[in-house]
């Protein structure tokens, strides 16, 4: 086999493998808030794609997903279908951009931080302008949420994410550098030191302190399938 279709292959498969890995974390568990909000960590596996192969392979994965959850599981349609897309893809994609061009743990810290305002934006001006229209809400009505429960929820949501990605990529990309599903220079990026140690501990503090404000102060459970 020609060594770009070979390498095509590889990159089907690992994207594939990303895709059902983010497609199960929706199907065993999420966090709710308020009864009507709510979110999984499928962002944080999706983001791991745009680590390895760029942005738009985040985006392409993001969209695969989130059509998978509108035709198998979803129960709030099209509406879904935008939302969930427009946050994975946002979070991947940012990701990715700075990623791509500094593959460095700082860089890596870099994008999940403008990740993280990047999708709490995007998410607060899709709740403003998509939600009234779905959900027949006044639009004054979703604005007065806006600081009292969607501003945090979005922060936390990312926050969560992006703590957990930190966490996730280097030995999710290591097993499939031993599977000898991408090569050694495909995921060159920062490795295991004391700086990543720390980071290590730095993101599971946050990872935390996010589900302990999730849970404590906006009253969020989580609901398992």
């Amino acid at each position: 086999m020609p060594l770009s279709k070979k390498i095509n292959v590889k990159k089907m498969t690992v994207m594939s493998i990303l895709c059902a890995l983010a497609f199960i974390c929706v199907l065993l568990f999420r966090f709710e808030v308020g009864g009507f909000l709510t979110f999984d960590i499928k962002d944080a596996v999706l983001a791991i794609a745009s680590f390895i192969y760029g942005p738009l392979a985040g985006v392409v994965c993001s969209g695969l997903v989130a059509f998978l959850e509108f035709i198998l599981i979803s129960d709030t349609g099209p509406y879904g279908l935008i939302m969930n897309f427009l946050s994975s893809a946002t979070f991947s994609m940012v990701i990715g951009i700075i990623y791509k061009h500094k593959r460095t743990m700082s860089g890596a810290v870099i994008g999940v931080i403008s990740a993280v305002f990047g999708m709490t934006a995007v998410m607060l001006l899709a709740n403003m302008f998509i939600t009234p229209l779905f959900l027949g809400m006044e639009r004054q009505a979703v604005m007065g949420m806006i600081v009292p429960t969607l501003l945090p929820f979005n922060v936390i949501k990312a926050v969560f994410n992006g703590a957990l990605v930190l966490i996730i990529y280097k030995p999710i990309s290591q097993t499939l550098k031993k599977a000898k599903l991408i090569n050694v220079g495909t995921s060159t990026g920062y490795k295991f030191g004391f700086k990543s140690v720390l980071l290590l501990v730095i993101s599971l503090i946050v990872l935390v302190a996010a589900i302990l404000y999730l849970v404590l102060k906006m009253g969020g459970g989580v609901d398992f399938f």
